[in-house]
């Protein structure tokens, strides 16, 4: 068994799409399962993770697994793990620990071999201060942690989830032709997507059933057009050479105001010898 902990991540951050790639590249023979700790009451909470035997309670008209059981050689995903109830933290923990489940009703131990990635957006940390989560429980399902930052954070992501998610909805609508505008990219880049990646997926996938021509644009995404000069990146940004020019006369100015114009110690301060200094001085026009 294996857990992975998805630590603080923003609401609609791509935790889920996350915990699916982890499965995916995994390669175990399971399913993936999901479940949302927030979104299910607490009295339903226990036999939906843990499953339960015939006549256990009223209701229980037959034996059901649990989603712990049913993601057995795959990967089950606790996603919004911090409102799980304190009294279900420590069933979880020792199914952590022993590797074995009991059905509500249930005397029998099943053995499960799943990999675990819990998500939360909140601060477990927090949490454990005030009392609300188990210490042990967080460690025990922190091997691996992962901090999701916003969409927003994540230079490049947008564009290519939004590359990813046309060509799926393009394929669903039969509009394989689809593609993104010079404008619609620069715009995608330079929104904030306070929603993260479901803004995103909405806006493609409106996009994909409005659009009247081959090319998304700007209007087609609800998106402003960007202003020139703006913060989205010009093609011509991304030009290594230029990239690494602008790097390069950067380090070198600040090295030289830090050094007072001592190029000796801005040589040193850089990590390179005095005439290479010089040489990029001069093919930078440095003076």
């Amino acid at each position: 068994m294996r857990t992975c902990f998805a630590s603080a991540a923003p609401s609609n951050a791509g935790k889920e799409v996350l915990a699916q790639g982890l499965h995916a590249a995994s390669k175990r023979p399971g399913r993936f399962v999901a479940i949302n700790c927030a979104a299910i009451p607490e009295n339903l909470l226990e036999s939906e993770l843990f499953g339960y035997e015939k006549g256990a309670f009223t209701g229980a008209g037959k034996t059901t697994q649990g989603k712990i059981e049913t993601a057995h050689n795959g990967t089950l995903m606790l996603d919004e793990i911090g409102d799980l109830p304190h009294s279900l933290q420590a069933k979880l923990l020792r199914f952590l620990q022993q590797r074995t489940i009991e059905r509500i009703g249930g005397r029998i131990e099943i053995p499960v071999d799943v990999r675990v990635v819990g998500a939360t957006h909140q601060d477990l940390k927090n949490l454990i201060a005030e009392g609300r989560f188990r210490e042990d429980l967080y460690y025990r399902l922190a091997e691996i942690v992962i901090d999701i930052p916003p969409l927003r954070a994540r230079a490049g992501d947008p564009v290519m989830l939004a590359q990813a998610m046309l060509r799926r909805f393009a394929q669903e609508q039969r509009r394989t032709g689809l593609g993104f505008s010079e404008d619609a990219l620069r715009a995608i880049e330079k929104h904030n997507w306070p929603g993260n990646v479901r803004e995103l997926l909405n806006a493609v996938k409106r996009a994909t059933i409005m659009a009247d021509a081959d090319r998304i644009t700007c209007a087609d995404l609800g998106l402003p057009l960007p202003e020139p000069g703006g913060d989205g990146a010009q093609v011509s940004d991304l030009d290594l050479r230029t990239v690494r020019e602008s790097a390069e006369r950067q380090a070198i100015v600040a090295a030289l105001a830090r050094s007072n114009g001592n190029i000796l110690k801005a040589a040193e301060i850089l990590g390179v010898s005095r005439p290479t200094l010089y040489d990029l001085m001069r093919r930078l026009a440095i003076k």
